[in-house]
């Protein structure tokens, strides 16, 4: 221990920073990608960096008050498009490669998103969310104040999401821009949701996704297209019985592959993702990665970095016999290289988290986005041929030279009914052998995620106000195989409640320096409901924080934005066929026998969540009379409050958890000039 180091803060999130979304150069000589930081002001800011590989310079492209994103080169190299706000509303811009001032492009009422070059580099394929009968001859001119409307019809089942608010009849519609003219040309329209995937190499074809199912409201497939650019009769590559994403083309333009997982009727939220081709000849479909029991994609949960970060989904190889794709395992995510046989090699492995990457295969080099529990998110180089790696950027270097980080400990322990469950353990900084100190077990959402090896801000400023963080993937938890991840189904507060459990008695019997009698517990979203749910079990715990919680299934199901099929398939049941079975999994049928000290926090915009359940708990809590119990609202915030959100928000949540452990488990905090 650096007895010249510092604890971290809350605060100090302000401070943290992290690169994303590397993009290589047509030539594989340079590497653009985003950096996001807090400003003086406490408001995000993206900037665009180009970093020249054989130099090492970097030249930081766009400055400002302003969130710059999704950097695109142009086929030629010579330009760069990119996403920002900077005109008001979200617009397509175009940078020369080398600096300059960037010019807008196009000039939509209702905003763009994921703009992708043609191989001509004469076009760019956007979308944008729009009103039903809008077109895009209306949207010229950036958007006004907008006006209250005094009524609304609703008629769809999701008219609101989490991500994007109340969508009414919005839907998602792409259009082509040409480049030097501006003119735009629409490309879909109808009430259904388009994606966009990837050009075909001749630049005649789109390949996107969308469910254009007869009452997409109801069955939620997600299918594959080829879209004519121009014009002509689309070409349906998957038969509405799974959902698909990231639609790639191969070099020779004979096979797209793409990620999914086919619904079995039972679990189409509760799915592996695996790898998926399509012979463009014959139409037929392979599973490249059926025989292989892991969640392809980046399923970690952190605190620092937003999620959804733009993902290249599965790369092709030069040659069409393999594709790069990332995969997420006990914890970590990695690049593997998983040819069109079956067989697989790990490209970048280790206990990290890799949430983006890019490659030039015939320079033989890949950049990747990484974190670990002492690295928010950097770049790095990887030689193909050598597989040497390159630390390429270092973004926090200054900040995490004057704080003292606490290192995890990986724990593995056998469940109730002999399963195997993985986690991870962090010593309170500053820890000294023979002194006891209160442990918080801390509780992944999803409940389809994964704690894993990346930064974790919050767990490391309970680490420094001298408790130990204990945090585990239980049943229902990606990167432990499918049988693993579906266990939770129609058993929420069943199995995984007793892993969660285990890992506490585990906790307490191999680490000498816990004290049993001064235990917390928190969670988010699925960990919310759990923490509910355990308190309303057992009085074990000296204090409980639950986020953005679940209380009461039966309400649920009718307010938040996936809840009438994400409790179908989740529970297991629904209010008009099997009501009772909603309500013995409910955490408020057990309010009354709570009597564990509980902080109730909320954002009063979660359409995930909705804070009614928050103020179903409070209430019930606060009309018994009976446990410690505070409720903080958080006006204007979503769902991903903790993530994303308003700057001051999440370190003004970050605050009242210390402080409410603080009031009910009195740490002994170290003294680092000890």
């Amino acid at each position: 221990m650096n007895s010249q180091k510092r604890k971290v803060a809350a605060e100090d999130l302000y401070q943290l920073t992290y690169a994303s979304d590397p993009q290589l150069s047509p030539q594989g000589d340079a590497v653009v990608y985003v950096k996001t930081m807090i400003d003086e002001e406490r408001a995000y800011r993206n900037h665009l960096f180009v970093r020249d590989l054989q130099t090492g310079e970097t030249v930081q492209l766009t400055s400002g008050a302003v969130r710059d994103t999704y950097p695109r080169w142009s086929p030629d190299g010579t330009r760069i498009s990119f996403v920002s706000k900077r005109s008001g509303t979200a617009q397509v811009w175009l940078i020369d490669a080398k600096g300059g001032e960037p010019r807008q492009l196009t000039h939509c009422k209702t905003g763009v998103s994921t703009p992708l070059w043609s191989p001509d580099g004469q076009l760019i394929v956007f979308s944008s969310l729009m009103d039903r009968g809008e077109t895009f001859d209306d949207q010229e001119g950036e958007a006004k104040e907008a006006v209250v409307p005094k009524v609304i019809h609703v008629e769809r089942m999701k008219y609101k999401s989490d991500d994007y608010g109340y969508l009414y009849e919005k839907t998602r519609q792409l259009a082509l821009v040409h480049v030097e003219t501006g003119e735009v040309k629409a490309l879909t329209d109808g009430p259904y949701h388009h994606t966009i995937g990837s050009w075909s190499p001749d630049g005649k074809w789109l390949a996107i996704t969308a469910n254009r199912n007869e009452n997409p409201d109801m069955l939620h497939t997600v299918d594959v297209y080829l879209l004519p650019t121009a014009g002509g009769e689309w070409k349906k590559l998957t038969s509405s019985n799974g959902t698909f994403s990231h639609p790639t083309w191969s070099a020779d333009s004979q096979k797209l592959a793409f990620i999914g997982s086919l619904a079995d009727g039972i679990y189409l939220n509760a799915t592996q993702k695996r790898v998926w081709t399509c012979d463009l000849d014959s139409g037929e479909l392979t599973c490249v990665t059926a025989d292989w029991d892991v969640q392809i994609g980046d399923s970690t949960i952190g605190d620092v970095r937003s999620p959804g970060h733009p993902t290249p989904g599965a790369v092709w190889t030069e040659d069409g016999t393999a594709l790069y794709v990332i995969v997420s395992e006990r914890g970590n995510s990695g690049i593997y290289r998983v040819a069109l046989d079956g067989q697989k090699e790990h490209i970048v492995s280790g206990n990290r988290n890799v949430y983006g990457f890019t490659i030039d295969e015939q320079k033989q080099t890949l950049i990747a986005a990484i974190s670990d529990p002492l690295i928010p998110g950097d770049l790095y180089q990887f030689d193909l041929g050598t597989k040497a790696e390159q630390r390429l950027t270092e973004l926090n270097r200054d900040f995490f030279a004057e704080v003292e980080l606490a290192v995890p400990e990986e724990i593995e322990f056998a469940a109730q009914d002999g399963w195997k469950v993985h986690g991870w353990m962090l010593k309170p900084v500053g820890y000294k052998p023979g002194e006891k100190y209160p442990l918080v077990l801390q509780i992944h959402g999803g409940p389809h995620s994964m704690y894993g090896n990346t930064f974790f801000h919050e767990f490391q400023i309970l680490a420094a106000k001298g408790y130990a963080v204990l945090y585990t993937n239980p049943r229902g938890s990606y990167g432990y195989g499918e049988r693993f991840m579906q266990a939770c189904c129609g058993d929420y507060g069943g199995k995984d409640y007793l892993d969660l459990m285990s890992a506490v008695d585990y906790a307490c019997q191999q680490f000498d320096f816990v004290d049993e009698s001064r235990l917390g517990v928190a969670g988010g979203s699925y960990g919310g409901l759990m923490t509910n749910w355990i308190v309303g079990q057992t009085n074990r715990f000296r204090a409980g924080v639950t986020d953005r919680s679940i209380c009461n299934w039966v309400s649920f199901y009718g307010v938040s934005d996936i809840g009438y099929y994400f409790s179908a398939e989740e529970i297991q049941a629904n209010p008009f066929t099997n009501p009772e079975k909603m309500w013995q999994h409910s955490p408020i049928r057990l309010v009354a026998n709570i009597e564990t000290p509980l902080l109730i926090m909320h954002g009063e915009q979660d359409h995930r969540c909705p804070i009614e359940q928050a103020e179903q708990l409070y209430i019930t809590l606060k009309h018994q009379g009976k446990a410690p119990v505070s409720f903080i609202r958080f006006p204007g915030a979503g769902h991903e409050l903790s993530r994303s959100g308003d700057p001051e928000q999440r370190v003004l949540r970050l605050q009242y958890t210390e402080d409410w452990f603080a009031t009910y488990m009195e740490p002994k905090v170290p003294s680092l000039q000890q």
